[in-house]
């Protein structure tokens, strides 16, 4: 079963065929309207389920509009609908769901629960996002990178701030795409060893910087992320803050940076906290080409899982 369940999981060549695959599918839709169906319609007579235990907007938008722009249809249920693991077994919704559905992407909290999905289901797994990893936007952020400065290969990317889930998928990346990978944070915030360890092993080199100034010297790219979750307690909220308040990324930063040097956010942001909005809407941004771009990445995992 061709699941797409984490980066470090999926062979290079394949990572590198639907980076590509999502840029050419981009550009064949220039100038078209948005709800255009694609002149080739591969997910025609397709259902997917898109599950949503956790809230989404960029998630649940893209993932719709994907599978309908590639003439299929798509089935949107909640945590609420499915209760996943409250009532029936998450082993038994997986068998159910496949025998309705030809495409199942699961947004959850526990990454348990998307390897029990994707162990049971016999039609393919995609991870939309767990507490754990976030590969989806790892991928949309590779394609805008190389849309704007060529390959990543080679280049230095710098993390600010919480090293969480999409950091960790940062990591996988680093280690499947051949780039540097710097993360700047306070030690309480580090992200696991093991996301690490896993892409020096492949030969990226990965380092820990704790001054920020120093961290971003010579990058390629600046990354950061929401510090606060909408689950957090305002304690919670307040020790976060107290935390990562050197590591905003604002027009210093940047400045530290190389001159041509990219920032990005996966959004949803929280303006003049982990950064400013003259960063957000500055020129080194490309926070909405990134948002924009989870649409075609998708995409192309889409059809790299279903074979078509």
């Amino acid at each position: 079963m061709t699941h797409f369940l984490d980066i470090h999981k999926t062979d290079p060549t394949d990572l590198r065929a639907m980076i590509d695959h999502a840029a050419a599918m981009k550009t064949a839709r220039d100038g078209r309207p948005k709800g255009a169906l694609d002149d080739d319609q591969p997910l025609k007579n397709y259902m997917v389920a898109l599950i949503f235990e956790k809230p989404s907007t960029r998630t649940r938008v893209s993932f719709d509009v994907g599978v309908r722009q590639m003439g299929g249809q798509s089935m949107v249920l909640s945590g609420a609908d499915l209760q996943l693991g409250h009532g029936e077994t998450i082993a038994d919704t997986a068998r159910v769901l496949s025998r309705y559905v030809d495409l199942i992407m699961l947004r959850t909290f526990e990454e348990d629960v998307l390897l029990e999905m994707a162990e049971y289901a016999s039609v393919p797994v995609i991870n939309g996002l767990t507490n754990r990893t976030h590969p989806c936007q790892i991928m949309a952020d590779i394609l805008t990178f190389e849309e704007h400065r060529g390959p990543i290969r080679g280049k230095k990317v710098v993390w600010s701030g919480d090293g969480n889930n999409v950091f960790a998928s940062f990591a996988h990346a680093a280690g499947q795409f051949g780039f540097d990978l710097t993360f700047t944070g306070p030690p309480t915030l580090d992200p696991e060893n093991i996301f690490l360890e896993e892409a020096r092993a492949k030969g990226s080199k990965i380092e820990i910087i704790r001054d920020p100034m120093e961290a971003v010297a010579g990058a390629d790219l600046v990354v950061t992320d929401t510090w606060v979750s909408m689950h957090d307690s305002q304690s919670a909220k307040e020790r976060r803050h107290n935390q990562l308040r050197g590591y905003q990324v604002n027009e210093r930063l940047m400045a530290a940076a190389k001159p041509d040097a990219l920032f990005m956010h996966c959004l949803p942001a929280h303006r003049e906290d982990e950064a400013t909005s003259a960063v957000m809407d500055g020129p080194h941004s490309v926070i909405f080409d990134e948002a924009e771009n989870r649409l075609h990445a998708q995409k192309a995992i889409m059809r790299w899982c279903l074979g078509v």
